[in-house]
């Protein structure tokens, strides 16, 4: 992979992981798959990040998708294909149990294989000329498992069956209103507005924000009640540091300064 395709930069405890080939817009290839995961692992252990946005380098666009043109060398044989897969299997499997929050800025197109990051992320905000496409009726390959229960798990079965049938384009507007987008902004304030949010995030309990991630990532697995370290968590939280100030923060009127991470 070129050492610039994918990239990390912090500011103010929000990591941004770039994605840096508009030339090709931001189509991943085989190596960038299988380096997302090992960026997301180093931006996991930093304690100075308490948010990730993943975008693109420039306002061209998110991520077009998978680069198709590799595909009849990367994924030529059964070895291959079933490598390519577990590839993006992984990369979609990492951002799914990141434990910080994440969210995905959208400009232009998210298509294909840009929807299986975006839907793995937490959060979802879009430009207004966001694009977003899943496209594999048109190439004749099924969309993974995992991917197909986000997608369901966030529009609904019969918008998820709408869109993967049919391969169609839609607008954010459309995806707004069916879920698929959290919030929506004007294309010259998506950026902007994406770290307002994130770095809002840095300033919360981070012991609540990740208990939060994690029951609600619980509860879309089937859980029927919390695992033993998700009550471990919520009940520790009552004599926790950051309880403590939160208390002291409100009878005081005042924000609170939580330290924990």
């Amino acid at each position: 992979m070129e050492k610039n395709d994918l990239f990390v930069k912090k500011e103010a405890g929000v990591a941004t992981l770039f994605i840096n080939r508009p030339e090709k817009k931001n189509a991943f290839h085989y190596d960038m798959w299988r380096a997302f995961p090992r960026l997301l692992h180093e931006i996991e252990n930093d304690t100075e990040v308490q948010a990730l946005v993943i975008r693109g380098v420039d306002d061209s666009v998110f991520i077009a998708g998978a680069d198709v043109g590799e595909f009849q060398t990367v994924r030529a044989t059964e070895e291959g294909e079933a490598e390519y897969n577990r590839a993006v299997e992984e990369a979609e499997a990492a951002l799914m149990k990141f434990s910080k929050p994440s969210i995905a800025a959208i400009q232009r197109h998210c298509i294909g294989g840009g929807c299986i990051i975006a839907l793995a992320a937490d959060m979802r905000f879009s430009a207004h000329n966001g694009l977003f496409g899943i496209t594999p009726a048109k190439l004749g390959i099924i969309y993974m498992y995992s991917s197909t229960k986000n997608l369901a798990d966030i529009v609904g079965p019969s918008r998820a069956k709408d869109l993967l049938f049919s391969g169609r384009i839609v607008g954010a507007q459309e995806a707004y209103q069916i879920g698929l987008v959290d919030h929506l902004y004007a294309d010259e304030e998506i950026i902007e507005k994406t770290y307002e949010y994130a770095k809002m995030l840095t300033k919360r309990s981070q012991r609540t924000v990740k208990g939060a991630k994690q029951a609600i990532d619980e509860w879309s697995r089937g859980y029927r009640e919390p695992s033993g370290a998700l009550k471990q968590m919520i009940d520790s939280s009552y004599s926790s540091e950051d309880y403590k100030e939160g208390v002291r923060a409100f009878l005081e009127k005042r924000s609170p300064n939580f330290t924990e991470n």
